[in-house]
């Protein structure tokens, strides 16, 4: 099968604009694999990332917003880690020349996909963190960040399914919820992801379904915000 595959002089670039150097550059290349371009693809890695760049957000806005409360935090922090602000980190790094893709994925311009860009930044950082640890993926997330604007009116942008569940939980002092991909279907430059989202406390879970895992944590925190906004406070 003919595929995009990044030479090594790109991802050496690469290295310097994250100012990281991987010890282990295979965790670089997987960063950089779609799951249409092989099975050792960048998702469990994404994953891992999607916490670690939470984690890194939050500790960021503890510091710079002192005075704004838990809620508020939470819905700035959402705006900084949605797909729009990562898809442009991902193209300020470069990352759509070097994608590693499938060639039905590329024809289809996976490259210029947003939720493969972002996901890919998250990917980078979850990779970072492998290689070298949570201080180094922390620096690197706060580099990732030193340009976009964070002030405390971002709070008052509208909250999208997956912050007014965690919200409703939190005020409700129950654990946040869940989300697993139950199953992903069509070919690989267009999937659908089916998303589960579960509530232990509640007994609850409920699914959604969108073009990437993204959407479908969206759409499966949308379903379950209809049923918990039915129960008696």
């Amino acid at each position: 099968m003919q595929a995009i595959v990044p030479s090594s002089l790109p991802l050496q670039a690469l290295q310097k604009r994250l100012q990281h150097q991987f010890a282990n550059p295979r965790l670089l290349q997987q960063a950089l694999t779609h799951r249409s371009f092989s099975a050792d693809h960048n998702e469990r890695v994404e994953f891992l990332g999607d916490s670690v760049l939470n984690l890194a957000v939050a500790g960021l806005l503890y510091e710079q917003l002192s005075n704004l409360p838990e809620g508020d935090l939470s819905r700035v922090r959402a705006n900084l880690v949605k797909q729009e602000t990562l898809h442009q980190l991902a193209l300020v790094l470069g990352l759509p020349e070097l994608l590693r893709l499938g060639e039905g994925e590329a024809r289809s311009g996976g490259h210029k996909r947003p939720s493969i860009l972002a996901d890919a930044v998250e990917a980078i950082i979850g990779a970072v963190y492998l290689d070298a640890g949570f201080d180094k993926a922390n620096q690197l997330v706060r580099r990732l960040f030193k340009d976009v604007e964070i002030n405390p009116q971002m709070q008052a942008i509208g909250k999208d399914p997956k912050t007014q569940l965690q919200e409703w939980l939190q005020g409700r002092k129950m654990k946040l919820p869940l989300y697993r991909v139950a199953s992903t279907s069509g070919a690989a430059h267009e999937q659908t992801f089916e998303v589960e989202c579960e509530i232990a406390e509640l007994s609850r879970a409920e699914r959604g379904v969108g073009a990437s895992r993204r959407a479908g944590e969206q759409a499966a925190a949308a379903a379950m915000l209809v049923f918990v906004q039915a129960l008696k406070s």
